[in-house]
């Protein structure tokens, strides 16, 4: 309880205060809530104000994290986020920094199987000693897949592409629905049933998180890690995964990457000799191993974390001084465009053109041009000119008058 009765305290000095007591309390909350008022700003970073019945905290997520997050946050959208409370000290408000967006029940089926993820690797299933190194020249594939759908066009177009010669064996299996882990499990036992196949794909193209289960279920993931024929987990698109990838000896982000992987041309193959340096990466990951223990605290991802919530006031003061930018010129131009406009009406008010029209003329000596201001200057029979608004008249000085206006 802070109590300032015989102090008086500047607005940094509370709003400093403020932002300590709340960055150090709420820390790696998650949160969930409605969208409302999203605004993706020009410079990448997300804006929006997270709701419920009762209440609302505006959030901010910048660009080198958005990148993490597999679909385009909306309006009236459910989410859970995670991150922290911050103090933008220019406005006096807090906020939610967010680290991560997901929408509202995957976080159930992530929990699920990130708890399924860690009994399987507990039994062994997905270390790295079990994974087998793919044949470096096959000559028969096996792609346990929908045969109708993207992912095998993308495959047999690589194959093509790339090595036309090689035999492809296709295992057709429901790749989504409560059809599928039954038939995908089937499809391996007979691929590793036959002795002609060199290594085997299973996947599909991307989809929802719920469209991928198949490929996280305990009885595929067990198949597949028992398989005798060296295995290529190809599920999704690069941001999906599916527990299939650990369990599988290799994992491709998509179809047409497997495909890549088991036809290796000559160049890939002069490649993989070049950088077979299996026995001095392993004495290195050794020692590295103790060192990155040593060293856990100094990632460079808890560096560009630190780093983050130091300059998250900056980018957004440097974002609301653009607008204020923006509005300035905006005020400067049309200012001026005003001034212009009231000169030019005032020059054409003194304009020769403009008086003359008003019923004023000039008179000249007709020899030489010489305009006549006083009619002392005059005597009877000079020839003189009268230039009007519209032409102009000869004539000849007939009396002088003295005169005083």
């Amino acid at each position: 309880m802070f109590s300032f009765q015989q102090e008086v305290l500047r607005v940094s000095d509370i709003t400093d205060l403020i932002k300590q007591t709340l960055e150090q309390s709420f820390y790696g909350l998650t949160v969930e809530g409605e969208i409302s008022n999203f605004r993706p700003a020009s410079s990448g970073h997300w804006y929006f104000t997270l709701k419920d019945d009762n209440s609302s905290i505006s959030c901010v997520m910048f660009k080198f994290k958005t990148f993490k997050v597999p679909f385009k946050p909306q309006d009236g959208m459910r989410i859970t986020v995670k991150g922290n409370i911050s103090v933008y000290a220019k406005r006096g408000n807090y906020q939610i920094i967010c680290d991560s967006i997901q929408r509202l029940g995957e976080g159930n089926i992530l929990q699920m199987l990130e708890e399924r993820k860690r009994r399987l690797a507990a039994e062994g299933l997905f270390d790295e000693s079990r994974k087998r190194a793919l044949p470096m020249l096959p000559s028969c594939i096996g792609v346990i897949t929908s045969p109708t759908g993207a992912a095998i066009r993308d495959i047999l177009q690589v194959l093509e592409r790339r090595n036309a010669g090689l035999r492809v064996l296709v295992f057709p299996a429901a790749v989504q629905g409560d059809r599928a882990p039954k038939q995908l499990i089937h499809q391996i036992q007979r691929a590793n049933a036959r002795k002609d196949i060199d290594t085997l794909i299973i996947g599909r193209g991307g989809g929802s998180l719920e469209d991928l289960l198949p490929f996280s279920d305990e009885g595929v993931v067990r198949a597949a890690a028992a398989s005798a024929i060296p295995i290529i987990s190809a599920v999704g698109h690069e941001i999906d995964w599916a527990l299939t990838d650990y369990a599988a000896d290799k994992r491709a982000p998509t179809p047409s990457a497997a495909a890549e992987l088991v036809s290796s041309e000559r160049e890939e193959i002069i490649r993989r000799i070049q950088n077979l340096r299996e026995q001095i990466t392993a004495e290195i990951s050794s020692r590295m191993e103790r060192t990155r223990l040593l060293l856990n605290a100094f990632t460079p991802e808890a560096f560009k974390e630190r780093f983050s919530y130091i300059i998250a006031p900056y980018i957004q003061a440097l974002d609301d001084e653009t607008d204020a930018l923006k509005q300035l010129v905006k005020q400067l131009l049309q200012n001026r465009r005003h001034s212009l406009a009231l000169a030019e009406r005032q020059l054409e008010a003194q304009s020769p053109e403009h008086i003359m029209k008003r019923g004023f003329a000039v008179v000249s000596r007709k020899e030489t041009g010489v305009v006549i201001t006083s009619a002392e200057t005059c005597k009877k029979q000079d020839k003189i000119t009268v230039r009007l608004a519209e032409g102009s008249l000869a004539a000849e000085v007939e009396e002088i008058i003295h005169e005083n206006i």
